[in-house]
């Protein structure tokens, strides 16, 4: 379990490049006040010393600070995410100035539901955390019957809700974003192309419903294992005579650099390429010409640069993408310490402004559902760096 302390700053809605300017730190001194004598007293009788205070378990007491619990993996497979996370959020303390805000970091690798109860014996009103979707279920349980709320980083619907709401980025929201931009450059024939599982699931439902709210239509769905003969089959029943504009590969780089040949030699060689979100964090898309021109959403990216080299400068090597969430997550809870008096339990409803927040991932507010809905750009791939060929709106009507 780890510790870690903030400063003061002014609360604000969106969170701007500013807070990003380097922070001196004083060095300690020791101050002795005037008239003090020059040897300490001498040591009271032992029968007159007063009884010291019995040593209880869990943290030392804080009136002065709001206790929120960071949960995140700190060993086991997942460390170094979960290190990365919890070292942004210790940026973020340092970055908003936060005087009212302490956060504990516990490990959920050893047992997220044991981590969430030992959370709440320590006195924590807000859960920043976890990061996987089981361990995200596990703690909601815990969390829900204390009603503490719980802002988990997975990306998995079917977590959110009754008290837990996710700041993880949205398959469903990138691939809406990137249909309704093609659609705006007159493409209304999509074709998908997905995984076999819940993603591949997920990424199906959401092109259906996508391209019908912009005006448009799935012409075609394949499915494949990620095998090379399967994904070579997937793209042959495509057939020539579908007719499409654009076609969405709902999966990572290296299976979208290995399908754009085939669908150029075998299906349809103009059409669009569009990814989902899973391009923002791979390299391996730039590996070639093969994907460019080709069209992803994401959340924008400016800001987060900035933050990395902060980070890198700090640390000594670069975060996770991922990290963003925890820096955002104390910003959010910074944000609403100006409104949560001391001693009291969180203000849950300030969660569901229909303004939002923001952060260095940009704008973004939770639904009803619980869910982020976030303000995505589009990408365009190209040699060296992703061009933005239309940028995130600056926040919600």
């Amino acid at each position: 379990m780890a510790e870690a302390y903030d400063r003061p700053q002014p609360s604000r809605r969106l969170i701007g490049a500013g807070l990003f300017a380097a922070m001196l730190l004083a060095g300690c001194q020791t101050i002795v006040p005037r008239g003090a004598p020059d040897r300490a007293p001498a040591p009271k009788p032992p029968e007159d010393r007063p009884v010291p205070p019995p040593v209880r378990g869990g943290l030392p007491q804080d009136e002065a600070r709001h206790r929120v619990a960071l949960l995140v993996p700190m060993t086991g497979t997942n460390a170094a995410v979960g290190r990365s996370i919890a070292d942004a959020a210790t940026l973020a303390l340092l970055d908003s100035g936060a005087a009212t805000v302490r956060i504990t970091t516990y490990d959920t690798a050893t047992g997220a539901d044991a981590a969430a109860q030992k959370a709440l014996a320590d006195g924590n009103q807000l859960f920043l955390g976890p990061l996987l979707a089981d361990d995200v279920r596990a703690v909601s349980a815990v969390a829900r019957a204390a009603r503490v709320p719980v802002i988990a980083f997975s990306n998995d619907a079917t977590a959110a809700g009754n008290g837990t709401y996710l700041m993880g980025f949205s398959p469903a929201q990138s691939i809406e974003r990137v249909v309704d931009y093609a659609r705006s450059k007159g493409m209304t024939r999509f074709a998908g192309l997905v995984p076999a599982g819940a993603y591949g699931r997920t990424a199906s439902a959401t092109l259906i419903r996508a391209a019908e709210a912009a005006g448009g239509s799935v012409v075609a769905m394949q499915s494949y294992d990620r095998s090379p003969a399967s994904l070579k089959a997937a793209i042959e029943r495509f057939g020539r005579d579908q007719g499409y504009d654009a076609v969405l590969i709902a999966d990572g780089g290296r299976i979208a650099l290995q399908a754009v040949p085939l669908l150029k030699r075998t299906a349809s060689p103009a059409a669009k390429i569009l990814g989902t979100e899973l391009w923002a964090t791979d390299n391996a898309i730039r590996a070639g010409v093969a994907l460019n021109g080709a069209w992803y959403a994401s959340v924008p990216n400016a800001m987060y640069r900035q933050l990395g080299k902060r980070y890198q400068a700090r640390y000594g090597r670069a975060p996770y993408r991922l990290a963003s969430l925890g820096y955002d997550a104390v910003l959010l809870t910074v944000r609403i310490a100006g409104d949560w008096r001391m001693g009291a339990p969180f203000p849950e409803r300030a969660l569901t402004d229909k303004g939002g927040f923001g952060g260095v991932d940009g704008a973004f507010r939770f639904g009803r559902d619980g869910i982020a809905q976030r303000a995505l750009e589009v990408n365009q791939v190209a040699t060296g760096a992703p061009v933005v060929v239309s940028v995130a709106p600056n926040g919600f009507e």
